[in-house]
């Protein structure tokens, strides 16, 4: 009867492992990247999440910098693919190429690995290539694995597809696919520094500074990492939160409220419940704690939520994102908690 208390203890070191390592991370980062704390901390959550993410915003921004240096302080591969129109499948994920055995003379197929086969994949302006070629990405997110020829090869674990996305200039791009866009755990905006943040970037990059990044985790620990996050607890009630917030977009149900059912055409489904849990575990565990909150959900709200809710074409037409209409939708469900915590209390 020890076992569970041991198997406890060991999870809980871990979190403790996790949490320093994040302050590690957070300050070795800040000798490259300045600001964009928000923006680190989504990807590392999406990381130890076994999830993916987009990342949108303006060119600048130092997006693939901020994701080369993250894998370097965790040792891990980093891959990058520009997506250009003219980009097919196999130059994501490799193809077979005929070889003669010098030896004996036979010749026999051959699978070359892409890009896709590292730890970490930009997918730079992933919708500036057509379908066809994002679909490419479908099965590697979903199943960890690559299938050729009629056989499967699989990806290293840890797997995380960070896709980027420019907002500005839309001439010669691709709408994802919304099934696609269900595959990214987050939608991440990166959004232009501060004042002072600026002042500090502009003379930071005209001069000298030379960071060297030195790993903070191993690839093996993170795979420790990724498993004691599923084991975070989470109550019945911040279950039923996240699970009632994601059921409160569905604009063709009871739970809809009267905003919801006039702005939002198609709401999230199941598996935005599954990455709000998720989400608010790793948030949970890198604050130092090994419980999930209400609070730790409302943090992976927006991202886990604004790509999965499609909005009408009236909210477009006055101007209403599919944030605002999360931060509505947090509120709403917030104050049925509450009514529903005043009503059980007067029944006790």
């Amino acid at each position: 009867m020890t076992e569970p208390k041991e198997v406890q203890r060991a999870d809980l070191d871990a979190a403790d492992r996790l949490a320093d390592a994040y302050r590690s991370l957070t300050r070795d980062i800040a000798a490259v990247i300045i600001g964009q704390q928000e923006v680190l901390d989504q990807i590392l959550l999406a990381l130890f999440c076994q999830g993916h993410c987009i990342l949108e915003g303006v060119p600048g921004l130092a997006k693939t910098l901020m994701v080369s240096s993250v894998a370097k302080l965790l040792s891990l591969e980093f891959r990058r693919i520009q997506f250009t129109p003219d980009l097919m499948p196999a130059d994501i994920t490799g193809t077979d190429i005929l070889e003669e055995d010098v030896g004996t003379g036979k010749r026999q197929m051959t699978f070359v690995k892409g890009p896709i086969f590292g730890n970490i994949l930009l997918a730079d302006e992933l919708n500036r290539t057509p379908p066809k070629t994002q679909s490419a990405l479908l099965q590697a997110m979903q199943e960890y694995k690559v299938t050729a020829g009629g056989k499967d090869y699989p990806l290293q674990p840890p797997f995380l597809v960070l896709g980027t996305q420019n907002p500005i200039e839309q001439e010669g791009t691709y709408q994802l696919p919304e099934a696609q866009l269900d595959r990214f755990m987050f939608k991440i905006f990166v959004d232009y520094p501060s004042f002072d943040e600026e002042v500090e970037m502009a003379l930071a990059t005209t001069g000298k500074r030379h960071a060297e990044l030195r790993p903070v985790l191993t690839r093996e620990l993170i795979l420790d990492l990724q498993e004691v996050v599923r084991k975070v607890i989470v109550g019945e009630s911040v279950a039923k939160f996240a699970v009632s917030l994601v059921r409160s977009t569905r604009p063709k149900t009871d739970a809809a409220p009267d905003f919801v059912k006039k702005y939002v055409t198609w709401g999230a489904g199941p598996r935005a419940c599954q990455a709000l849990l998720l989400g608010a575990k790793a948030k949970a565990l890198l604050d130092g704690r090994f419980n999930a909150s209400i609070e730790d959900v409302r943090y992976v709200a927006k991202p886990v939520l604004r790509h999965r809710v499609v909005t009408s074409f009236t909210a477009e037409a006055e101007g209403i994102a599919a944030d605002d209409l999360i931060e509505r939708l947090l509120e709403h469900n917030l104050a049925l908690l509450a009514t529903a915590g005043g009503a059980g209390r007067g029944r006790k």
